[in-house]
């Protein structure tokens, strides 16, 4: 929890800015991931009219929603430099994995639309999307439940010396049940994001039930999950859990979020589709930023402050002021973007 009396400066616009940045690429490609998940789970009769629906709705735009990833990467690279050292350095096995999993869906989804049609290829290429989509986001809450469990500290050289390849570059992340934890709560809510969304994508009211139920089960999921995930916080970080659970602002956060949970539930129980899928949005957005404020004033827990890591001014002012000018660039291209690959009936319609 951010201290009493601490001012805001230069590098904590920044960091909000990451924030920002992560909160949208939850909502748009982290529902895109989702979709991959209920893509691997379609079944039954309908299985292909579900991923048609799926691919549909995620094609026209679904690399461009990367951006946000992309822009999160660069600004720490640049404005703090020494943690982006150190985490790529100490997570870089599994931000391995994950750049090969979002390679591997990328390709596998490209090929499954322009490859042959016969079912033992279309069955390869979408196995690999599926399981790509799968593996993807758990991996990524798992270097942020590494990252916010205090588990990837700055250490020393001498410190280091003493360290084997496991213990340095496993062993913290791997071995651990909360980051774990975190993974599969990021992957449940990229898949209710999906459902949630695609309840508004279909146009055919039986696969609009379909993700309707799915929505439903998925926050179910999520809300469990949630309760767990913070139980293992009380075990095995206490200091995280404290932040989780203390404070008016922290509590307010999950005040908020129980909020938009219910209002999801509701809206999907008596069929009100847009007002799930802004309630799922809602939801996930103070999720993410309630993990946010627990952090902060830290960018690695338990001892390195975002002002103790941040660039020179400098740098902070000129990359601020270069990243305002591509904002007039680039949220216009993606109103534009979504504008004319989502107006209309875009959506799949069963004949």
């Amino acid at each position: 929890m951010a201290p009493a009396g601490l001012t805001w400066t230069l590098p904590h616009a920044v960091a909000g800015t990451m924030v920002l940045s992560l909160n949208a690429y939850v909502l748009l490609g982290g529902a895109d991931f989702g979709g991959g998940v209920w893509d691997l789970f379609a079944r039954g009769r309908q299985r292909d009219a579900q991923r048609a629906l799926i691919a549909e709705a995620i094609g026209p735009i679904w690399e461009a929603n990367h951006v946000w990833l992309i822009l999160v990467v660069v600004l720490l690279f640049t404005c703090f430099p020494k943690a982006f050292a150190h985490l790529a350095t100490e997570l870089h096995v599994p931000i391995t994995i994950m750049l090969v999993g979002i390679v591997l869906r990328g390709s596998a989804f490209t090929f499954r639309t322009y490859d042959s049609k016969q079912d033992v290829v279309q069955k390869r290429w979408g196995r690999i999307f599926s399981i790509a989509s799968l593996l993807t986001p758990i991996v990524l809450g798992v270097c942020l439940g590494a990252v916010a469990s205090g588990g990837i500290p700055i250490r020393n050289a001498d410190a280091l010396r003493t360290l084997t390849f496991r213990e340095r570059f496993i062993d913290p992340w791997a071995w651990s049940a909360f980051p774990w934890a975190v993974g599969l709560l990021t992957l449940i809510l990229f898949a209710f994001l999906a459902a949630s969304y695609l309840t508004v994508e279909a146009r055919d009211e039986t696969l609009r039930e379909v993700f309707r139920r799915r929505a439903q089960q998925s926050q179910l999921a999520l809300l469990i999950l949630a309760a767990a995930t913070l139980a293992l916080a009380r075990v095995e970080n206490p200091l995280l859990f404290t932040g989780l659970t203390t404070g008016s602002t922290a509590l307010a956060m999950h005040a908020i979020t129980a909020l938009a949970a219910i209002t999801s539930l509701w809206a999907l129980s008596n069929r009100h589709f847009q007002v799930a899928r802004l309630s799922a949005a809602a939801q996930a957005s103070f999720i993410l930023w309630g993990w946010a404020w627990t952090q902060f004033p830290w960018l690695l827990p338990p001892d390195r402050t975002i002002s103790s890591l941040a660039a020179p001014r400098n740098t902070l002012q000129l990359t601020l002021g270069a990243l305002a000018v591509g904002t007039f660039i680039l949220l216009p291209s993606f109103v534009y973007l979504f504008r004319v690959f989502k107006s209309g009936e875009t959506a799949f319609e069963q004949e």
